[in-house]
């Protein structure tokens, strides 16, 4: 008879490839593991797994009887969430999936906010790129996440936290720095400080660099948007800042933020991402208005 716990064994059989290992981390014993896959075997009539000595691998059936079971799991954990929501939200977990930069800014006021009114529920935050956090919505092992435009997955709804503006973070002592605004390709003689690739704003800076149709100088790049901020404001190039970010940087007369005209893509909008056929719980529900009401104070 098929039970969820018997589809979460073969599932960590398959992720580490070894009884021994996923019998380690079942806390069950490893002969005990191995006479229920037999016996599971055996009702369904197929091999799930190919053993030998190199490790343990699915078969075409296992593969199969994997992502199958990795969806009925699901279904119970969305199960579990709506009870936990009947309950009052009095306990629980809410998974919350960020960018970097995006979720430094409006998370922590918004966490804050969460924690005093459901003090029950826990907040498991995972911080990643976009492509991940795509994938990880897809799969049910976050439940929301705070993401940027653009991206294409017709199998994750969105709801606009906020639009904001990406400036142009020029040294005062640039010659053009007493312009309102600028054209970006005044700049393709220049150097520029950027985030690394594989970030959602660095693709966004991208963009912008392909409408003024010349490719950067680099000079530096680094994960940390402060970073950024800060070699820009000691006179070493120019980078970009999203709008939201100017309150976060201190008063700095050494630094000037000019928008940039002509461009499609200096603006860029905030969302919250959820699966769009999963049960979105009530903390869930809680957490996105809380966002956007902390994002409000930065439009």
């Amino acid at each position: 008879m098929l039970e969820p716990k018997i589809l979460s064994y073969v599932i960590m059989i398959a992720n580490e490839k070894s009884f021994s290992k996923a019998a380690l981390k079942l806390h069950i014993a490893q002969p005990s593991l191995s006479y229920q896959i037999i016996k599971l075997e055996k009702e369904l009539g197929i091999d799930l797994f190919i053993r030998g000595r190199r490790g343990v691998q699915l078969t075409y059936a296992g593969k199969s009887f994997v992502k199958r079971a990795m969806e009925i799991l699901d279904q119970f954990k969305q199960l579990r969430d709506e009870m936990v929501d009947i309950a009052n939200m009095k306990n629980g977990q809410l998974s919350i999936g960020s960018l970097s930069i995006t979720g430094a800014i409006l998370l922590p006021d918004a966490i804050s906010i969460f924690k005093r009114e459901y003090p029950g529920i826990d907040i498991l935050l995972i911080e990643d790129n976009l492509k991940n956090l795509e994938s990880l919505l897809s799969y049910g092992e976050i439940e929301i996440s705070l993401l940027s435009m653009p991206f294409i997955n017709n199998e994750i709804e969105k709801e606009i936290i906020m639009e904001e503006e990406i400036l142009l973070a020029v040294p005062s002592s640039h010659p053009l720095s007493r312009l309102k605004e600028v054209n970006l390709s005044m700049f393709k003689d220049e150097s520029f400080i950027l985030l690394k690739e594989g970030t959602s704003f660095r693709a966004k800076t991208e963009l912008i660099f392909q409408e003024a149709g010349f490719n950067p100088s680099v000079i530096f790049e680094s994960i940390n948007i402060y970073t950024c901020h800060s070699l820009a404001s000691s006179g070493i190039g120019i980078t970009f800042i999203p709008e939201m970010a100017l309150r976060e940087f201190n008063k700095n007369e050494n630094i000037v933020y000019l928008p940039i005209q002509n461009s499609k893509n200096s603006t860029r909008e905030v969302v919250i991402a959820y699966k769009s056929d999963r049960y979105l719980s009530k903390a869930a529900r809680s957490f996105i208005d809380i966002v956007k009401f902390v994002a409000k104070k930065y439009t």
